[in-house]
Protein backbone atom coordinates (compact mmCIF):
# COMPACT_ATOMS: atom_id res chain seq x y z
CA UNK A 1 0.00 0.00 0.00
CA UNK A 2 1.12 3.56 -0.75
CA UNK A 3 0.04 6.12 1.83
CA UNK A 4 -0.71 9.64 0.60
CA UNK A 5 -0.09 12.21 3.37
CA UNK A 6 -2.02 14.01 1.92
CA UNK A 7 -3.85 15.41 -1.09
CA UNK A 8 -6.84 16.41 1.04
CA UNK A 9 -4.95 18.35 3.68
CA UNK A 10 -1.44 19.52 4.56
CA UNK A 11 -0.96 17.05 7.40
CA UNK A 12 2.78 17.72 7.59
CA UNK A 13 2.33 21.47 8.10
CA UNK A 14 -0.45 21.33 10.68
CA UNK A 15 -0.81 17.82 12.08
CA UNK A 16 2.67 16.28 12.17
CA UNK A 17 2.40 15.49 15.89
CA UNK A 18 -0.84 13.59 15.22
CA UNK A 19 0.74 11.69 12.32
CA UNK A 20 3.75 10.62 14.37
CA UNK A 21 1.40 9.54 17.17
CA UNK A 22 -0.45 7.37 14.66
CA UNK A 23 2.79 5.97 13.28
CA UNK A 24 3.98 5.09 16.78
CA UNK A 25 0.60 3.51 17.60
CA UNK A 26 0.89 1.46 14.42
CA UNK A 27 -2.36 2.39 12.69
CA UNK A 28 -4.50 5.28 11.45
CA UNK A 29 -8.26 5.54 10.92
CA UNK A 30 -9.78 7.36 7.95
CA UNK A 31 -13.45 8.22 7.49
CA UNK A 32 -14.89 7.70 4.07
CA UNK A 33 -15.67 11.26 2.83
CA UNK A 34 -18.88 10.02 1.19
CA UNK A 35 -20.03 7.53 3.87
CA UNK A 36 -18.79 9.05 7.16
CA UNK A 37 -19.79 6.11 9.36
CA UNK A 38 -17.52 3.84 7.33
CA UNK A 39 -13.97 3.97 8.68
CA UNK A 40 -10.90 2.42 7.08
CA UNK A 41 -8.23 1.25 9.50
CA UNK A 42 -4.76 1.20 8.02
CA UNK A 43 -1.90 -0.55 9.77
CA UNK A 44 1.53 0.85 9.01
CA UNK A 45 2.80 -2.72 8.77
CA UNK A 46 0.81 -2.88 5.50
CA UNK A 47 2.32 0.37 4.15
CA UNK A 48 5.09 0.00 1.56
CA UNK A 49 5.71 3.66 0.73
CA UNK A 50 4.72 7.04 2.21
CA UNK A 51 4.23 10.03 -0.10
CA UNK A 52 4.26 13.28 1.85
CA UNK A 53 2.75 16.34 0.12
CA UNK A 54 3.20 19.67 1.86
CA UNK A 55 3.86 23.39 1.64
CA UNK A 56 5.85 23.29 4.88
CA UNK A 57 8.10 20.31 5.66
CA UNK A 58 9.64 21.87 8.78
CA UNK A 59 7.37 20.34 11.48
CA UNK A 60 8.27 16.75 10.62
CA UNK A 61 11.96 17.04 9.75
CA UNK A 62 13.25 15.92 13.14
CA UNK A 63 10.98 12.85 13.11
CA UNK A 64 11.82 11.46 9.68
CA UNK A 65 14.57 9.25 11.06
CA UNK A 66 11.94 7.45 13.14
CA UNK A 67 9.97 6.34 10.07
CA UNK A 68 11.17 2.97 8.84
CA UNK A 69 9.52 3.14 5.42
CA UNK A 70 10.53 4.40 1.96
CA UNK A 71 9.57 8.07 1.71
CA UNK A 72 8.93 10.52 -1.10
CA UNK A 73 8.42 14.21 -0.38
CA UNK A 74 6.61 16.55 -2.73
CA UNK A 75 6.96 20.13 -1.53
CA UNK A 76 4.85 22.82 -3.18
CA UNK A 77 6.83 26.03 -3.66
CA UNK A 78 5.04 28.83 -5.46
CA UNK A 79 5.99 32.52 -5.71
CA UNK A 80 2.68 33.99 -4.57
CA UNK A 81 2.16 36.41 -1.72
CA UNK A 82 -0.40 36.39 1.07
CA UNK A 83 -3.08 37.67 -1.31
CA UNK A 84 -3.12 34.16 -2.80
CA UNK A 85 -1.62 32.05 0.02
CA UNK A 86 -2.65 33.80 3.25
CA UNK A 87 -1.09 31.46 5.80
CA UNK A 88 1.87 29.88 4.01
CA UNK A 89 5.18 30.48 5.79
CA UNK A 90 7.98 32.43 4.11
CA UNK A 91 9.33 30.83 0.97
CA UNK A 92 12.87 31.19 2.26
CA UNK A 93 12.04 28.93 5.20
CA UNK A 94 10.43 26.40 2.86
CA UNK A 95 13.53 26.40 0.64
CA UNK A 96 15.70 25.74 3.68
CA UNK A 97 13.33 22.92 4.62
CA UNK A 98 13.70 21.39 1.15
CA UNK A 99 17.47 21.51 1.50
CA UNK A 100 17.29 19.69 4.83
CA UNK A 101 14.92 17.12 3.33
CA UNK A 102 17.40 16.51 0.53
CA UNK A 103 20.20 16.00 3.05
CA UNK A 104 18.08 13.54 5.06
CA UNK A 105 16.38 11.58 2.26
CA UNK A 106 18.60 12.20 -0.75
CA UNK A 107 17.80 14.42 -3.73
CA UNK A 108 16.20 11.53 -5.65
CA UNK A 109 13.38 11.39 -3.10
CA UNK A 110 12.52 15.10 -2.87
CA UNK A 111 10.37 16.76 -5.53
CA UNK A 112 9.35 20.39 -5.78
CA UNK A 113 5.94 21.28 -7.16
CA UNK A 114 5.66 24.67 -8.86
CA UNK A 115 1.93 24.24 -8.65
CA UNK A 116 -0.36 25.76 -9.72
CA UNK A 117 0.68 28.39 -12.21
CA UNK A 118 -1.88 31.16 -12.46
CA UNK A 119 -1.64 34.25 -14.62
CA UNK A 120 -3.01 37.69 -13.79
CA UNK A 121 -1.82 41.30 -13.94
CA UNK A 122 0.41 40.89 -10.88
CA UNK A 123 1.66 37.36 -11.52
CA UNK A 124 2.32 37.51 -15.25
CA UNK A 125 4.49 35.19 -17.32
CA UNK A 126 7.66 37.27 -16.80
CA UNK A 127 7.10 37.16 -13.04
CA UNK A 128 6.90 33.38 -13.18
CA UNK A 129 10.03 33.06 -15.30
CA UNK A 130 12.01 35.17 -12.82
CA UNK A 131 10.57 33.30 -9.85
CA UNK A 132 11.27 29.89 -11.37
CA UNK A 133 14.84 30.89 -12.18
CA UNK A 134 15.43 32.07 -8.62
CA UNK A 135 13.91 28.89 -7.19
CA UNK A 136 15.99 26.56 -9.35
CA UNK A 137 19.21 28.42 -8.63
CA UNK A 138 18.62 28.24 -4.88
CA UNK A 139 17.86 24.51 -5.01
CA UNK A 140 20.60 23.55 -7.45
CA UNK A 141 22.20 20.38 -6.10
CA UNK A 142 19.35 19.66 -3.69
CA UNK A 143 16.51 18.84 -6.09
CA UNK A 144 16.59 16.94 -9.37
CA UNK A 145 12.97 17.13 -10.43
CA UNK A 146 10.27 19.81 -10.52
CA UNK A 147 6.59 19.18 -11.24
CA UNK A 148 4.59 21.98 -12.87
CA UNK A 149 0.83 22.29 -13.20
CA UNK A 150 -1.69 24.96 -14.11
CA UNK A 151 -4.63 26.26 -12.14
CA UNK A 152 -7.87 24.29 -12.52
CA UNK A 153 -11.51 25.30 -12.36
CA UNK A 154 -12.30 24.21 -8.81
CA UNK A 155 -15.21 25.41 -6.70
CA UNK A 156 -12.83 27.38 -4.49
CA UNK A 157 -11.23 29.01 -7.53
CA UNK A 158 -14.59 30.24 -8.79
CA UNK A 159 -15.42 31.55 -5.33
CA UNK A 160 -12.17 33.54 -5.19
CA UNK A 161 -12.15 34.99 -8.70
CA UNK A 162 -12.18 38.57 -7.41
CA UNK A 163 -8.86 37.87 -5.71
CA UNK A 164 -7.34 35.62 -8.37
CA UNK A 165 -8.36 37.79 -11.38
CA UNK A 166 -7.28 35.01 -13.71
CA UNK A 167 -6.23 35.42 -17.31
CA UNK A 168 -6.40 32.69 -19.91
CA UNK A 169 -3.33 30.74 -20.95
CA UNK A 170 -2.85 31.41 -24.66
CA UNK A 171 -0.33 29.64 -26.89
CA UNK A 172 2.26 32.39 -26.50
CA UNK A 173 2.18 32.22 -22.69
CA UNK A 174 2.50 28.43 -22.79
CA UNK A 175 5.41 28.70 -25.22
CA UNK A 176 7.23 31.20 -23.00
CA UNK A 177 6.72 29.04 -19.92
CA UNK A 178 7.70 25.87 -21.75
CA UNK A 179 10.88 27.20 -23.34
CA UNK A 180 12.11 29.18 -20.35
CA UNK A 181 11.27 26.69 -17.61
CA UNK A 182 12.87 23.85 -19.55
CA UNK A 183 16.07 25.82 -20.15
CA UNK A 184 16.26 27.07 -16.56
CA UNK A 185 15.71 23.62 -15.08
CA UNK A 186 18.34 22.07 -17.35
CA UNK A 187 20.94 24.69 -16.44
CA UNK A 188 20.40 23.81 -12.77
CA UNK A 189 20.64 20.05 -13.20
CA UNK A 190 16.91 19.42 -12.98
CA UNK A 191 14.22 17.82 -15.09
CA UNK A 192 10.78 19.37 -15.26
CA UNK A 193 7.45 17.72 -15.94
CA UNK A 194 3.74 18.27 -16.08
CA UNK A 195 1.33 15.86 -14.45
CA UNK A 196 -2.11 15.10 -15.89
CA UNK A 197 -2.19 18.39 -17.85
CA UNK A 198 -3.82 18.94 -21.23
CA UNK A 199 -0.92 21.32 -21.90
CA UNK A 200 1.91 18.87 -21.23
CA UNK A 201 4.65 21.10 -22.73
CA UNK A 202 6.57 18.05 -23.97
CA UNK A 203 7.38 19.92 -27.18
CA UNK A 204 9.62 22.16 -25.06
CA UNK A 205 11.51 19.39 -23.29
CA UNK A 206 9.11 18.74 -20.41
CA UNK A 207 8.57 15.18 -19.25
CA UNK A 208 4.92 14.13 -19.42
CA UNK A 209 4.46 11.63 -16.63
CA UNK A 210 2.59 10.90 -13.40
CA UNK A 211 3.65 12.47 -10.10
CA UNK A 212 4.08 9.01 -8.54
CA UNK A 213 4.21 6.52 -11.37
CA UNK A 214 3.92 2.78 -10.95
CA UNK A 215 7.49 2.54 -12.22
CA UNK A 216 8.74 4.89 -9.48
CA UNK A 217 6.77 3.00 -6.83
CA UNK A 218 8.26 -0.30 -8.04
CA UNK A 219 11.77 1.13 -7.91
CA UNK A 220 11.27 2.18 -4.28
CA UNK A 221 9.37 -0.84 -3.01
CA UNK A 222 10.00 -3.72 -5.39
CA UNK A 223 6.23 -4.14 -5.67
CA UNK A 224 3.85 -3.56 -8.55
CA UNK A 225 0.94 -1.18 -8.06
CA UNK A 226 -2.12 -0.58 -10.21
CA UNK A 227 -2.98 2.89 -11.45
CA UNK A 228 -5.06 5.10 -9.17
CA UNK A 229 -8.65 4.61 -10.29
CA UNK A 230 -10.04 7.29 -7.96
CA UNK A 231 -8.15 10.04 -9.79
CA UNK A 232 -7.53 8.64 -13.25
CA UNK A 233 -4.27 10.61 -13.41
CA UNK A 234 -1.88 7.76 -14.10
CA UNK A 235 -0.35 7.76 -10.62
CA UNK A 236 0.08 4.53 -8.73
CA UNK A 237 -2.81 3.55 -6.44
CA UNK A 238 -2.58 5.44 -3.14
CA UNK A 239 -4.65 5.73 0.02
CA UNK A 240 -5.20 9.30 1.20
CA UNK A 241 -5.47 9.72 4.97
CA UNK A 242 -6.43 13.40 4.92
CA UNK A 243 -9.76 15.15 5.40
CA UNK A 244 -11.22 17.88 3.21
CA UNK A 245 -11.63 21.33 4.79
CA UNK A 246 -8.90 20.91 7.40
CA UNK A 247 -5.99 22.92 5.96
CA UNK A 248 -5.27 26.32 7.49
CA UNK A 249 -3.21 27.64 4.60
CA UNK A 250 -6.43 28.96 3.00
CA UNK A 251 -4.87 29.16 -0.47
CA UNK A 252 -7.30 30.79 -2.88
CA UNK A 253 -6.80 28.14 -5.57
CA UNK A 254 -7.14 25.06 -3.33
CA UNK A 255 -9.36 22.15 -4.34
CA UNK A 256 -9.39 20.50 -0.90
CA UNK A 257 -10.72 23.53 1.00
CA UNK A 258 -14.02 25.01 -0.05
CA UNK A 259 -15.53 26.15 3.27
CA UNK A 260 -13.26 28.17 5.56
CA UNK A 261 -15.80 28.15 8.40
CA UNK A 262 -15.80 24.36 8.27
CA UNK A 263 -11.99 24.38 8.32
CA UNK A 264 -11.99 26.31 11.59
CA UNK A 265 -14.62 24.00 13.03
CA UNK A 266 -12.64 20.93 12.00
CA UNK A 267 -9.43 22.32 13.49
CA UNK A 268 -11.18 22.71 16.85
CA UNK A 269 -12.33 19.10 16.54
CA UNK A 270 -8.82 17.75 16.04
CA UNK A 271 -7.10 15.80 18.80
CA UNK A 272 -3.49 14.70 18.63
CA UNK A 273 -4.31 11.46 20.45
CA UNK A 274 -7.30 10.49 18.27
CA UNK A 275 -6.97 7.77 15.65
CA UNK A 276 -8.90 10.07 13.29
CA UNK A 277 -7.63 13.38 11.94
CA UNK A 278 -10.92 15.04 12.84
CA UNK A 279 -13.06 13.97 15.80
CA UNK A 280 -13.07 10.62 17.51
CA UNK A 281 -14.55 7.22 16.80
CA UNK A 282 -18.20 6.62 17.71
CA UNK A 283 -19.83 3.41 18.87
CA UNK A 284 -21.79 3.06 15.63
CA UNK A 285 -18.80 3.49 13.32
CA UNK A 286 -18.10 0.55 11.05
CA UNK A 287 -14.37 -0.13 11.00
CA UNK A 288 -12.86 -2.12 8.14
CA UNK A 289 -9.20 -3.00 7.88
CA UNK A 290 -7.76 -1.79 4.60
CA UNK A 291 -4.88 -3.76 3.10
CA UNK A 292 -4.44 -1.96 -0.22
Amino acid sequence: MILNVSGRCDIVAFYSKWFMNRYNEGYVDVRNPFYPKLVSRIYFADVDLIVFCTKNPLPILDDLGKINKPIIFQVTLTPYGRDIEPNVISKGKIINGVKRLSEILGSDNVYVRYDPILINDKYDVNFHIRAFKSLCEKLNGYVKHIIVSFIDDYKNVRKNMQVLRLKEFDDEVLREIGENFSEIASKNGMTVQTCFEKNDLSDYGFISDSCVSSELAFRLTGKKFSKWKARNCGCAEMVDIGVYNTCFHFCKYCYANFDEKQVLKNIKNHYDNSSLLVGRLSGDDEIKIRKK
